[in-house]
């Protein structure tokens, strides 16, 4: 297995989609990047959904990530906000999918599980977590929680990768 990878994170949204890029290598972690791509309520729908696909296209060009992960759809109460995500989430999986970059899927649970230790953890004790893991400060990051998402979807592939890969063995 080879020992470097770069993830690209994604933490999908119609309004902000939260995204970063996570180098690992030889068991450390080398944040490269943190950001969000942001679209204004005020766009068609199909403008939004083409600017997000558009952004994460030019990512994936720019890093060239080895794999792509991203939270899975999570149902809440808000059908509409969970439709609007689900597209959003749509246009990141094929950025992905049209460049080639195999996509693996996390649940918000399985997040907080691997980066506090605790599918419960609150906002502020999963950014504690990503700052000590990473070793950033706070200005690494941009202002909105999407960004540090991201990273934690980008942290929870790298602590799960190898796992994954094993089962994958396994079961083939």
């Amino acid at each position: 297995m080879n020992d470097k990878i770069r993830i690209l994170g994604i933490d999908p949204g119609l309004e902000t989609t939260g995204v970063s890029i996570l180098d690992i290598e030889k068991g450390k972690y080398h944040p490269v990047y943190s950001g969000c791509v942001v679209t204004g309520s005020k766009m068609e729908i199909s403008e939004r959904l083409k600017k997000i696909f558009m952004e994460i296209n030019k990512l994936i060009k720019k890093y060239r990530p080895d794999c792509l992960a991203i939270e899975k759809l999570f149902f809440n109460i808000n059908t509409k906000t969970a439709l609007d995500v689900g597209q959003a989430r749509g246009v990141s999986v094929l950025a992905g999918s049209v460049n080639n970059i195999k996509i693996y899927e996390y649940t918000p649970l399985e997040v907080k599980q691997a980066v506090v230790g605790y599918g419960r953890a609150t906002k502020k004790q999963v950014k504690y977590m990503l700052k000590t893991i990473l070793g950033v400060k706070d200005n690494f990051f941009p202002r909105k929680d999407d960004a540090w998402d991201a990273m934690a979807i980008s942290v929870c592939h790298a602590n799960n990768r190898k796992f994954k890969e094993k089962v994958k063995v396994i079961r083939e």
